[in-house]
């Protein structure tokens, strides 16, 4: 059977070319998650090797389910933040094991299922107002465009929250050949990317991401880029002195513990990553769907139950492998804005998480410098959704802005869809609109929630 009658592309306008160059952007985009990750949960007491397998093993299961069950570009990983919360806030801050905290994750992934097989995260996908679907894409695309900022040290931390990188302090401090020269490479590989996109190069993205690795390469070579381990700079080449080897799962796999499954604060970290879990994959799915033109005339994302049910089973299947939170990752719209928009898309990525774990020195490689001008540009491709918002209607573009600019300045996909219903409930209530509006009950409910969520928090 051919990969057109598999994955319908003539239908969808696409072909296979397409799909696989936007499978490979997606997953240079989100490489970085394979060195991550277990850089994170190796912080809670996690045997680093065998993080990074079940890391890439979680990804392929989770996103070959996603080609499988949806027919859609939506890419999976263990998520951000959530792994995050699994080591700073539940190991290192509760005092769980990093086995009860995966117990944890594997609940929340089994009643995933069962919320995904009764409808529950599909009707909370389609009672949401259609330029609230907008405002979540130019929400997640100013908080992309800001993670790149972040990756790639042009924005860092100071007395006002966040400020430009200082060129002048790093040559005095003799920190250039380490973080000045990788800021002034991400740089111009924003301007390279931005060039390609405007020239309309076919995978300018993945182009500018491999344009950036090559010139630190360079620089490393020449002596202006010199590694320093200490201070997280590594070096550009990719290391094969250890030949070929994929590290062992042992360590995590099958290793959770359920001694306190029916205590107070399991119940506590297991919603936790529950709602942050639900919201997020919500989130992306509206933000990203919404970009790539997926959503019919209703504002519903066809094949969605698909989606959320790969979604959940990726979740539990990484638990038992050894990884906090599988979701769908945001940086799946760098695939959709080279013009993915089926399972081939997903299928690529899936297969090459799968490749890295023969070739995880490549990709372990590949810095996040250069991938940070990619998340700037998809952030920019996200913003222009902006234009699809009704800014006429006060009630309509108030609870949209509230939750564009919650998403970057919060740093959280869920917290600006929190204020945006919250504000979208109260405001065309109040002003007695809500009738007019049509709001769904479970929009009423929705908002009730997470009043008493920031009540109890």
């Amino acid at each position: 059977m051919s990969l057109e009658k598999i994955f319908h592309l003539k239908e969808n306008h696409t072909d296979v070319k397409t799909e696989i160059l936007a499978g490979v952007t997606t997953f240079m985009t989100m490489a970085y998650i394979l060195a991550v990750n277990p850089n994170i949960l190796s912080e809670s007491g996690m045997d680093r090797g065998a993080v990074f397998t079940a890391t890439a093993l979680a990804s392929f299961i989770a996103t070959c389910l996603m080609a499988a069950l949806s027919n859609y570009p939506f890419v999976l990983a263990p998520g951000m933040g959530l792994n995050a919360y699994f080591t700073y806030t539940v190991v290192m801050g509760m005092g769980f094991s990093w086995q009860m905290a995966l117990s944890a994750v594997f609940v929340e992934g089994i009643i995933f299922i069962v919320l995904s097989l009764t409808n529950v995260r599909e009707a909370i996908f389609n009672a949401i107002p259609m330029n609230l679907k907008h405002a979540v894409s130019v929400g997640i695309g100013l908080f992309i465009a800001f993670i790149g900022l972040q990756n790639a040290k042009i924005v860092v931390d100071s007395s006002t929250l966040v400020t430009l990188f200082s060129f002048k302090s790093s040559i005095k401090n003799g920190t250039f050949q380490s973080e000045g020269i990788t800021v002034l490479l991400a740089l111009i590989g924003l301007l390279i990317t931005a060039i390609l996109l405007v020239k309309n190069i076919k995978g300018n993205i993945l182009w500018g991401i491999l344009s950036t690795w090559i010139l630190g390469i360079l620089c490393q070579f020449a002596g202006i880029y010199v590694p320093n381990p200490e201070a997280g700079f590594y070096s550009l080449l990719p290391d094969f002195s250890n030949g070929i080897s994929i590290p062992s799962i042992a360590p995590t796999f099958m290793h959770m513990d359920f001694s306190k499954v029916f205590t107070m604060d399991f119940v506590v970290i297991m919603f936790a990553f529950l709602f942050v879990d639900m919201f997020d994959t919500l989130g992306t799915l509206i933000g990203v769907a919404s970009k790539a033109d997926m959503l019919d005339e209703n504002g519903k994302l066809p094949k969605i139950k698909g989606a959320l049910m790969a979604d959940a089973v990726g979740t539990a299947a990484g638990a038992v492998l050894g990884t906090s939170t599988t979701t769908t990752f945001v940086e799946s719209a760098s695939g959709v804005a080279e013009g993915g928009r089926t399972g081939l898309t997903s299928l690529t990525a899936a297969l090459l998480f799968g490749l890295s774990l023969f070739l995880s020195p490549i990709f372990l490689a590949i810095p996040s410098f250069a991938t940070a001008p990619a998340l700037i540009i998809v952030g920019f491709l996200m913003l222009t959704s902006i234009t699809k918002i009704n800014f006429e209607d006060f009630t309509e573009a108030i609870p949209a802005f509230i939750c564009i600019i919650a998403m970057p300045f919060m740093y959280s996909i869920s917290e600006g869809i929190s204020f945006g219903v919250i504000s979208y409930v109260v405001i065309n209530l109040v002003s007695g609109k809500a009738k007019e509006k049509k709001i769904s009950l479970l929009m009423y409910i929705l908002a009730v929630l997470f009043i008493c969520k920031y009540i109890m928090i």
